[in-house]
């Protein structure tokens, strides 16, 4: 353990992420990067309590000049960067739009990370984790999302998927068809990235289905208080089924191994799964990081 390291997380301040802040802070400072000021005010006191460094920076995730914008004030605390989590992510049932016009669930969960990732890795020393959070709804043969209606990812291009648009055939509910394409833009980003740079590591982790987090906040109330205290206590013992605690376990050992692992894809007890077929084709993983990249140089520079 080093405990001049210093590990990144984002969406740091509920569910899973909260968890796993808690986590990353033995191994070292934990940068904590949200939206929300007073929360991460929260997450970084709880840190301090237990002994622990953390340094809060705000960033909304669904404004590309807002990430790239906290990705430099990271760079300029000059810390010696050992890993970073990209957690941060949104799952509304319905489509909601940015105040660019862009869908939000594909800006906040694809764009936004793609961009602070991009922004950072010029930065990162050799051997740097970066890790990002994915979810195994992306694939179309996935039965238990299947099941919850989801049809894995429906992309069709990156301009496409800003605006909302997805490939026929998918989902009655288009939230699920904008999340499950914007985590298979995290997981190709992740295989892509593997690819091009080997100085550094990137793998991703499906942390499992955990009704106890924050991630279906907008589903209504009544859900939300049968996923945390119902469906919650059942989830060990479901297959494909997590809790944020044990999820946060799985994320932090994987972010922290001494390994020399890239491009590998965790399932929720840490052991290697496979994405859906389409991700797995290199040509479509480097396509989606290719149109992200043009997309996002149309961006102007923040001021």
């Amino acid at each position: 353990m080093n405990s001049q390291n210093a590990w990144i997380i984002t969406g740091p301040t509920s569910g899973i992420g909260r968890r796993t802040a808690l986590e990353l802070a033995a191994y070292g400072t934990v940068v904590l990067v949200g939206r929300d000021p007073a929360k991460l005010a929260v997450v970084e006191q709880q840190i301090e309590a237990r002994g622990g460094q953390a340094v809060p920076v705000v960033a909304d995730f669904s404004d590309v000049g807002s990430v790239r914008r906290a990705a430099g004030e990271i760079v300029a605390l000059g810390l010696q960067i050992a890993g970073v989590l990209n957690n941060a992510g949104i799952f509304p049932l319905e489509s909601r739009t940015t105040r660019q016009g862009w869908d939000l669930t594909y800006a906040t969960n694809h764009l936004g990370p793609f961009a602070f990732t991009e922004a950072l890795v010029p930065h990162l020393p050799d051997g740097a984790n970066v890790v990002f959070v994915c979810s195994a709804v992306e694939d179309p043969e996935r039965r238990p999302a299947v099941m919850a209606g989801f049809r894995g990812a429906r992309f069709v291009s990156v301009e496409a998927s800003v605006r909302g648009e997805w490939k026929p055939g998918g989902s009655t509910r288009p939230g699920l068809d904008a999340y499950a394409t914007s985590k298979q833009g995290n997981l190709a980003t992740v295989l892509a990235f593997a690819r091009e740079t080997p100085r550094l590591r990137f793998n991703a982790v499906e942390p499992g289905f955990s009704p106890g987090s924050d991630l279906s906040r907008d589903a209504g109330p009544l859900l939300v208080f049968l996923s945390k205290y119902v469906l919650s206590p059942l989830a060990p013992m479901i297959k494909y089924w997590s809790t944020p605690k044990r999820a946060a376990r799985v994320i932090t050992e994987v972010l922290t191994a001494d390994s020399d692992a890239s491009g590998v894809y965790y399932d929720e007890r840490g052991k290697p799964m496979l994405g859906s077929a389409q991700v797995r084709d290199p040509g479509f993983s480097e396509r989606v990081v290719a149109e992200t990249r043009a997309f996002l140089a149309t961006v102007p520079a923040a001021p």
